[in-house]
């Protein structure tokens, strides 16, 4: 059977991102896949506004320690079950760093939680997910979470 290789799994840091492992577990078992994560650090603004916020290296700095930390962490849990895991920290737009991580690796499956966010939340936060599945080449597992 012919099967994925490298599955992409792109994590914001909440548990709803986190609803996506149970099933890359199942699917990289099945197919001997190695597990690739992706956290994206996106660029701090002000809401209403297009500009950087003032402490633009300060904010970046922090949640770039905090994307670190947060990979290593479910990077050595999947390792604990015998996982072949890398990871991977960007700054950026979200749905085009995931984009261009499979550009870069020889991804064959992106695999994302999606928050089933609607109306007024999802035109001012957008999709990730919605953007992904509209430009990626690769084909894409999405698990809606429970939103709590």
């Amino acid at each position: 059977m012919k099967g994925y290789k490298k599955i992409l799994v792109p994590l914001d840091g909440s548990e709803t991102s986190e609803a996506i492992l149970p099933e890359i577990e199942k699917l990289a078992s099945a197919f001997g896949a190695s597990i690739c994560l992706l956290h994206v650090v996106p660029t701090p603004f002000f809401p209403g506004s297009m500009e950087p916020i003032v402490q633009y290296e300060t904010i970046t700095e922090a949640f770039t320690k905090g994307g670190e930390a947060y990979l290593r962490k479910i990077e050595k849990r999947l390792k604990d079950k015998g996982f072949t895991v890398e990871s991977h920290l960007q700054h950026g737009n979200e749905a085009q760093r995931i984009l261009e991580q499979c550009d870069q690796e020889d991804i064959g499956l992106i695999a994302m939680s999606t928050h089933g966010r609607s109306g007024v939340r999802r035109w001012l936060l957008g999709s990730v997910a919605e953007k992904v599945v509209r430009h990626a080449t690769k084909p894409i597992l999405l698990v809606r979470s429970a939103d709590k």
